[in-house]
């Protein structure tokens, strides 16, 4: 199973380790990320979550093979399925009911940039990088991308980002509000789950999550509205695109 959760002293520990694909998401992996927070989110003895990639990097975005199968028919049910699963771990993620920590290293690229945006809290390796990643393949952003960026640095980077292709890496991530610390590499996982550690009691924790949501996001467009608003353009793109794209990863 290329994403799996793991009980850490009532913690859940979420990894997706496709080390093949630099764990990109497809409709299997993205159904067992659903899976495993449906899982945290019943279980009312966890106090938080922690979501990671395996082998250094968190998620280079869709997968290859999905995303050329949407550029030849973008409106297939089994490609609308597929891409519809992994929206919709966006969304979970964000609606988690408690407080969630990205463990960023290496590159979250497109898809992957949602995921870690949907998180509470990032912590990153000065090594990491968040990449936009749609316009330079020819697609229009989606899954929430743009309001999962604006709500938390502001419209010039979110254009900046999405609009000019500009990454951001390393400590610039923290400047940006992208990050909260930015660690070494090697120190970045450890981080994550002794933050999560900090919550002792789990009831506090989601109700002051949930509490915490309803205050951050009545600011915002709602992400489940976010990502259908975008989804019609991000299929117009696809039906446009002459060739496949090539990657989301580079």
């Amino acid at each position: 199973m290329p994403v799996r959760l793991e009980l850490l002293d009532r913690i859940g520990v979420v990894t997706i380790d496709a080390p093949e694909t630099r764990n990109a998401l497809d409709r299997e992996s993205a159904q067992e990320l659903l899976d495993c927070l449906s899982e945290i989110g019943e279980d009312t003895s966890i106090r938080a979550a922690v979501i990671r990639g395996g082998g250094g990097t968190f998620c280079s975005g869709a997968n290859r093979a999905l995303l050329a199968e949407a550029a030849k028919n973008p409106y297939d049910e089994e490609v609308s399925i597929a891409l519809e699963t992994i929206y919709s771990s966006f969304v979970a993620l964000c609606e988690l009911p408690v407080p969630t920590i990205a463990a960023l290293r290496g590159a979250a690229v497109g898809a992957g940039a949602n995921l870690a945006l949907a998180a509470d809290v990032r912590i990153a390796s000065d090594q990491a990088r968040i990449v936009s990643g749609f316009l330079r393949i020819g697609l229009h952003p989606g899954g929430g991308h743009f309001t999962l960026l604006e709500r938390l640095a502001g419209p010039q980077t979110t254009a900046a980002m999405t609009l000019l292709g500009q990454e951001v890496r390393g400590e610039r991530l923290r400047e940006l509000g992208l990050a909260w610390e930015v660690l070494p590499d090697e120190e970045v996982e450890d981080r994550a789950i002794a933050l999560a550690s900090l919550l002792s009691d789990a009831r506090l924790a989601r109700d002051a999550v949930s509490t915490f949501r309803a205050q951050s996001w009545a600011r915002q467009v709602p992400m489940a509205t976010a990502v259908r608003s975008e989804q019609a353009a991000q299929f117009a793109s696809l039906a446009r695109r002459p060739e496949a794209p090539q990657t989301t990863s580079d």
